[in-house]
């Protein structure tokens, strides 16, 4: 398609200015935005489960929540009830907070531009946590939260990039700098917003992540003339269109498999994705969480969950850095495969944690921590590597289609881990994760099968080594 960029007229970008760490002020505004963006977000889902099962849906109260029978009666869930219920609600959310992007880039590209698709958001966003602190309000908090997500999520981070030219080297430390603010939110929210929503009550919680949605929309409006310009794309009707390059043979073959891997990818996801689901109130129901005469918040297991998976990407980083100056560094679907088994090894720590317990005893948190330890190592060499191998084998003409249909992956995902979470409360829980494991015995038995058929013809050999 043939199209004519039109630029509205807003200020522009300093490349040279290096005041904010060496990198432009904007940055700083973009970075920032986004912490408190995920504060409120992450925020919002460590509670969401835990509310949902203690609390909403409890008969007293689940009469009050508006539009709730037809929100059961469109998505199948009439005859589900308690943690099956609350269980399949959050599968639903989250999954559709990954599907809405989508539409919020086109909507950015093609109409408002990235700042009033971002501001739009922001505003819905709020507005979401906000209609939390009320029951009756709880669907219409679901929406604003999807679709305020959809409007924010993919355009602030476009932003970035447009802070630096294209041979402007600073662009990757960008990236690592407003990903350190992403993974500082997850860290901290589940100690304030947790502490809050557990001790104090539920809607106070939600309440600390609406005013956590409205200083990033504060930072962001304070920030405007130092971050890049618009670039709205429309079509342009006297254009003569260029014909598009047709697709070798290799690249068909690439596209399909790529494809076919986004079910597998799904569902090699579910482990680790089911701690902020059925996990939780695992955990809530089960763990010994006293210490010091002291009970702590159950949303506190997210923190350590960040904590390690922050540090577990940073080693495993590095220690293939290393590996790959003495040895030829394993290629994007070995590192899955090697993934694939820390995850099968994670969930039967949970199983021997569910196993070795009597029903009248709390779980100490030797098990649980052992699978966080594990489990983080698989999580550094699945999602980082899968989304390599997707931008590596994807067609140039079809390169950024494909990085969008890999974030399908994640829709479904989470709409499994709702599904399959439902089973907790009917399963033996040693059962129930060993299910677990049984995913991500699966999906590494197709990545092996991919490896041993197709990798070859398709990846022209090794990987090479990572920089």
């Amino acid at each position: 398609m043939t199209t004519a960029e039109i630029t509205p007229e807003l200020n522009a970008v300093d490349h040279a200015d290096r005041a904010f760490a060496g990198h432009p002020k904007g940055l700083g505004y973009l970075t920032f935005t986004e912490l408190w963006e995920r504060f409120s977000y992450y925020g919002m889902q460590n509670l969401l489960v835990l509310y949902m099962v203690n609390y909403l849906l409890l008969p007293g109260n689940m009469g009050q929540i508006i539009g709730f029978e037809t929100f059961r009666s469109l998505f199948g869930l009439s005859n589900t009830e308690g943690q099956p219920l609350a269980s399949a609600i959050y599968g639903n959310y989250t999954g559709f907070v990954y599907l809405t992007p989508i539409l919020g880039g086109l909507l950015a590209d093609r109409l408002l531009g990235r700042r009033y698709t971002v501001l739009a958001g922001a505003i819905i966003m709020a507005m979401g946590h906000f209609l939390m602190a009320f029951n009756a309000t709880f669907l219409f908090a679901l929406i604003c939260l999807v679709i305020g997500s959809g409007c924010f999520k993919g355009n602030i981070a476009s932003q970035v990039g447009g802070l630096y030219k294209p041979e402007d080297q600073r662009r990757a430390d960008a990236f690592q700098i407003y990903y350190l603010g992403i993974n500082l939110a997850g860290i901290v929210t589940p100690l304030v917003v947790g502490t809050l929503g557990e001790k104090v009550g539920w809607h106070y919680g939600f309440g600390a992540a609406g005013f956590g949605m409205l200083l990033a929309l504060a930072i962001y409006l304070s920030g405007q003339r130092y971050l890049p310009a618009d670039t709205i794309t429309r079509r342009d009707k006297t254009a003569k269109k260029e014909p598009r390059k047709p697709l070798t043979s290799a690249e068909w073959q690439a596209l399909a498999a790529l494809i076919l891997l986004i079910p597998v990818l799904a569902f090699a996801i579910v482990p680790n994705n089911q701690i902020f689901n059925a996990y939780l109130v695992w955990g809530d129901q089960r763990f010994d969480l006293t210490f010091f005469g002291i009970r702590v918040p159950t949303t506190y297991l997210t923190s350590i969950d960040a904590i390690t998976s922050i540090g577990f990407l940073a080693i495993v980083a590095l220690f293939y850095r290393w590996y790959g100056k003495r040895w030829n560094e394993p290629d994007e679907l070995t590192k899955m495969i090697i993934g694939g088994i820390f995850s099968i090894s994670g969930m039967l720590c949970l199983y021997m944690a569910a196993a070795t317990t009597p029903a009248d005893q709390k779980i100490t948190l030797f098990w649980p921590m052992m699978f966080e330890l594990l489990n983080s190592i698989g999580f550094a060499h699945l999602l980082p590597v899968s989304l390599a191998l997707f931008a590596r084998l994807a067609p140039a003409s079809f390169n950024a289609a494909v990085i969008g249909l890999y974030y399908l992956a994640f829709f479904g995902a989470n709409k499994l881990v709702g599904y399959f979470g439902g089973f907790y409360e009917t399963m033996a829980t040693p059962t129930f994760w060993l299910m677990h494991a049984g995913f991500a015995a699966g999906a590494g038995a197709v990545f092996l099968l991919f490896k041993l058929t197709l990798a070859r013809r398709l990846m022209g050999g090794p990987a090479p080594a990572m920089a």
